[in-house]
């Protein structure tokens, strides 16, 4: 079978192009922890499969280093688009990407070939519509009062915590701390992450606000632990910066990958996201 090994600020996945290869639902956890490891495998945040759709013009199937299931990834995405115009699958520079049910549309950057102005190029930097964040504890999910959970009260190993909940197609809990790039993330993430009050478990951010349009974040992703980069993480801390009157509503979020800017369109209620995708190497992996 073969495989691309792509990242987005150094959030990487391994992918797998659906339109070629054939591998059975029941089979795909199993594959998606395999192909993760980073000792005995590929390695890698998860898994991807690049699919048909009939209702978008491609479909992202996700699987964390578990083998859980994901309802969505935005550094994910953004390589979901490099991939398909890439390796041809499209010649358009305005996608729509279906995942777990929701559309996202992406427009392309295309770099060219200065030496060969005939050639189609590839994509470097995508900026994706992520679509409206989702603020109703209930729809998060999260057990919370209220019809949001915003700077909202949360015991944690014996420590009370402020956290700003909001989904992006997939949990998050945001928190606000200073001194995050030395924080114990390895033991409060998995706390957080497993935290009763989140019946399908939680992505966890932990921001640390700059000035009115810059932030750090480390982030904890459920079902695969400390990654480099959250694109949804992302989009969940812009909206938590503004709910909380911390930032404006574009900022650029830095990350330990790198940095993704963020724009919530306060009118249209929809949040946009742009960052690199690359390429890292493809090969074949045997015994699929």
């Amino acid at each position: 079978m073969r495989f691309t090994k792509m990242q987005g600020c150094g959030n990487d996945y391994v992918y797998i192009n659906g339109f070629e290869e054939q591998v059975p639902k029941d089979q795909k956890p199993s594959l998606a922890r395999r192909l993760s490891d980073r000792h005995f495998g590929i390695g890698g945040d998860g898994v991807i499969f690049v699919n048909p759709s009939e209702e978008a013009d491609f479909e992202m199937e996700m699987y964390n280093a578990d083998g859980s299931r994901s309802e969505m990834c935005g550094n994910g995405i953004r390589c979901v688009a490099k991939f398909v115009y890439d390796k041809g699958l499209t010649d358009a520079e305005r996608i729509s990407v279906v995942s777990a049910g929701r559309m996202n549309y992406l427009e392309l950057t295309v770099e060219k070939d200065a030496g060969n102005p005939r050639a189609r190029g590839h994509v470097v930097m995508v900026r994706v519509n992520m679509g409206s964040p989702v603020l109703e504890p209930a729809l998060i999910p999260v057990e919370a009062p209220g019809n949001r959970a915003v700077d909202e009260p949360i015991l944690v190993e014996g420590e009370e915590y402020r956290m700003t909940c909001v989904s992006m197609g997939n949990p998050h809990a945001v928190v606000f701390r200073e001194g995050v790039a030395d924080m114990e993330l390895g033991r409060l993430g998995p706390a957080f992450e497993n935290h009763d009050r989140f019946p399908r478990r939680t992505n966890v951010e932990f921001v640390e606000v700059l000035d009115r349009g810059n932030c750090f974040m480390r982030v904890w992703e459920r079902g695969t632990g400390e990654t480099l980069a959250c694109g949804t993480g992302c989009c969940a801390a812009a909206v938590a910066c503004v709910l909380n009157g911390l930032t404006e509503s574009s900022i650029k979020v830095r990350l330990l990958g790198g940095e993704l800017l963020i724009e919530w369109d306060r009118e249209k209620n929809l949040v946009y996201m742009t960052g690199p995708a690359v390429t890292v190497f493809e090969g074949e992996v045997q015994g699929c």
